[in-house]
């Protein structure tokens, strides 16, 4: 049987697709090309079949790419108003490739040229088992194998607006493996605003709450099929373990912050309880003042002030080490080095919901500012996604679970934390999570302050990829988990 190539495009303008369609069709597989149109009104293009859509990734065009790709071996879908190059002979690579791999859909490494003329490369990173965030990066091409495309779209169940795609990768998943494909396969160039399409096509903000709420019940779904699922019945917590210091101990690590630091400590000493507490810095190797500057508290009998001898502790292990310390308490309670709380009251708030929530864990909610504590977009996080029925299950599509966290100290022992310098806050909520109810305050309690030497800021694309990788990895490892105990 010949191998044919059914290609959807998105449709805005002819200075925009000309050069694809001129690269496509210079290729022998390339059989129908239907460009999509999100527009008002469906434009003509040279006899090429031309179709109105309500978005790119809604279900209904799911369903119509699937009836208008006939018998087609593998479907091309281009998810962006900027213009594809394919590279030379990658669209017959990429068909060799699924073929071999008897892949659902594969997806590969591109270049980008900016609207200036820069060309600068776009690697994405491989899927796995864990990888069920809704923004997975797969770049703007993707190749389908259309026999399990048209099934998939074919037992869709759910019409989603912006959720769509994202159910039928899901589901996808579940009949054969999505393949990365790690070469340079093609180009996308970059175009003016008027060409690019975003003046007819009104893109979904992804932090919109309706849009939340598509994508928390489209993976849901994908949990309940794959067994991964888990009901909201939570083990209960005695909170029974007395043989500790003090009520609550905040845990700073700190590595080169002589700048906030002060900071930091001052919104510590300044709470006021109706418990003890103290508070555990671990002073990772700084060498620009940090360490004198928390000896500057040292009269204080509630600081600790831990330098580690070991060379090799990520913020993960520095955490454990104060977890681990005698001087701590019933509650580990986290601040950043950056950040201070939000006013005098914030540890109460922590210990209370505690008891009250019966949780073994507690999320905050933070205001994201500057060094100078000015609002900063998108301002308050609280993450409302995550619910007392279905939030452990949500907590495996989103990329975080807000801050600041808190954790009763017994089972953050007993679980550990990673001992790494990101992500290691995510898996520890998800593994308190597989068992216990996390508990969530929607106060603000912490101002987040972002400046020019965060740990996060302005990241290149090589170390976003790594991050996002290694809490693809933690979701993968979670998951197994879960799964393992429908066994």
């Amino acid at each position: 049987m010949k191998t044919t190539i059914a290609a959807f495009l998105p449709y805005a303008s002819q200075a925009q697709i000309a050069p694809t369609l001129d690269a496509l069709k210079a290729c022998p597989l390339i059989g129908d090309i239907t460009l999509l149109c999100t527009g008002s009104e469906v434009k003509e293009y040279e006899g090429l079949r031309t179709v109105a859509v309500d978005s790119l990734t809604s279900t209904a065009t799911i369903k119509k790419i699937a009836e208008l790709s006939g018998d087609a071996t593998y479907i091309l879908y281009h998810t962006s108003f900027d213009t594809l190059i394919p590279g030379y002979l990658s669209i017959e690579r990429i068909a060799r490739l699924m073929a071999d791999s008897k892949a659902s859909m594969a997806y590969a490494d591109s270049w980008t040229i900016d609207a200036e003329g820069k060309r600068s490369n776009s690697p994405v990173i491989d899927y796995q088992f864990g990888s069920l965030r809704d923004d997975f990066c797969f770049g703007p091409m993707l190749v389908f194998n259309g026999a399990d495309f048209r099934k998939a779209a074919a037992e869709i169940d759910e019409e989603y607006t912006a959720a769509g795609l994202y159910d039928l990768r899901l589901r996808l998943s579940r009949i054969a493996p999505i393949v990365h494909i790690n070469e340079y396969l093609y180009t996308e160039e970059i175009q003016p605003k008027e060409e690019s399409g975003e003046a007819i096509f009104s893109y979904v903000d992804p932090k919109n709450r309706g849009v939340q709420i598509e994508m928390e019940k489209a993976c849901t779904a994908h949990l309940k099929a794959i067994g991964g699922y888990l009901e909201p019945k939570f083990d209960k917590i005695e909170f029974n373990e007395s043989n500790f210091p003090v009520e609550a101990s905040v845990i700073i690590p700190v590595r080169n912050r002589v700048r906030t630091i002060r900071d930091a400590i001052k919104s510590v000493l300044s709470q006021k309880t109706d418990f003890d507490f103290n508070l555990i810095i671990v002073d990772n190797g700084s060498t620009d003042g940090t360490t004198e500057a928390i000896d500057e508290f040292g009269s204080d009998p509630r600081v600790i002030h831990i330098i580690p001898e070991r060379a090799d502790l990520g913020i993960g292990g520095c955490w454990n080490m104060a977890a681990h310390h005698p001087q701590c308490g019933k509650f580990a309670v986290q601040l950043d080095s950056d950040d201070i709380y939000s006013d005098e009251n914030t540890l109460s708030k922590i210990v209370k919901a505690f008891y009250e929530q019966q949780c073994g864990m507690v999320v905050g909610t933070y205001k994201l500012t500057d060094i100078d504590l000015n609002t900063i977009p998108p301002g308050i996080i609280d993450h409302r996604e995550w619910t007392p029925e279905n939030g452990r299950n949500n907590a495996l599509r989103i990329n975080g679970l807000g801050a600041p966290r808190a954790f009763y100290t017994p089972m953050l022992r007993e679980i550990g934390v990673p001992n790494t310098s990101y992500g290691e806050d995510y898996a520890l909520g998800l593994a308190f999570s597989r068992h216990h109810q996390i508990g969530r305050i929607y106060d603000v309690l912490y101002f987040c302050r972002r400046w020019e030497d965060n740990s996060d800021h302005a990241l290149d694309i090589v170390k976003t990829n790594a991050n996002n990788l290694y809490k693809d990895r933690i979701r993968t490892w979670e998951l197994e988990a879960r799964c393992a105990l429908k066994k």
